[in-house]
């Protein structure tokens, strides 16, 4: 049974596209201020999990409900401005923006001043400094005035989380921030995460397995889009059907 006082409820959760079964009979409740790893092998439908959470796709049975509120047929705005944060495999930013612009307008996604001319709106003072204070908690408030063209990779991963948590989501979807990253990077971003505020609940994916299983607090693993594992990190790596799904060499 599920706890009323969850952040993220999923119940009995399925996704069809035709004849192919996506996501089968999912359920799992990720309490506030969790640190939860999805886990699993490619093609065992984590992605298209955060997709239905977010609000990308729409179920084809089940429950997604975000505290007690009940939003599975919300589009992805709404479910954004309800506290659903998250960043993607692959980097969605405004590469002819600059650092700060792109977390301007992200702060600006939920409030009234985003119907107004954007040049004169990025050009308020306590706007620019609310986020530079974003920048700050993924040290990149150094680079701010810099084009998002013109930095690297891993600090393009950084912005993304900072364009999430910068819409202040009760739970933020993180989908494998530390690909593609140096082991410097790996290093950078697995500490800033660890320093985010614990009112902040985090589901993650990833396979750097040594930060993930370092990082979470619990586990769920997907399996042919089945939940077959879940529990503590302990428990989950303990369990054979973990290594057989995933750990096994």
């Amino acid at each position: 049974m599920t706890s009323p006082n969850a952040t993220l409820r999923i119940d009995d959760l399925h996704k069809s596209f035709g004849g192919l079964h996506v996501i089968q009979g999912v359920n799992f409740t990720v309490a506030p201020g969790e640190r939860r790893l999805l886990l699993g092998p490619n093609g065992a439908g984590k992605t298209t999990l955060f997709n239905l959470i977010a609000g990308d796709l729409k179920p084809t049975a089940g429950q997604i409900r975000l505290a007690d509120e009940d939003v599975s047929d919300l589009p992805t705005f709404r479910r954004a401005a309800r506290g659903i944060g998250r960043t993607f495999q692959i980097l969605t930013l405004f590469s002819r923006e600059s650092v700060i612009g792109n977390v301007i307008m992200a702060l600006l996604g939920g409030r009234p001043q985003r119907w107004k001319p954007y040049g004169a709106v990025a050009k308020d003072p306590a706007l620019r400094r609310e986020a530079l204070d974003v920048l700050a908690r993924v040290r990149l408030d150094t680079l701010a005035d810099r084009p998002v063209a013109e930095t690297s990779y891993g600090e393009k991963r950084r912005l993304e989380i900072a364009m999430a948590l910068a819409q202040a989501p009760r739970i933020l979807l993180l989908d494998e921030p530390l690909a593609g990253l140096s082991k410097e990077e790996r290093g950078t971003v697995s500490a800033l995460l660890a320093e985010l505020p614990r009112d902040l609940t985090i589901l993650m994916i990833e396979h750097d397995m040594d930060v993930a299983l370092a990082f979470a607090e619990k586990i769920a693993l997907l399996h042919h889009g089945r939940l077959i594992v879940d529990g503590t990190r302990e428990e989950v790596i303990a369990d054979p059907r973990t290594r057989e799904a995933y750990l096994a060499q």
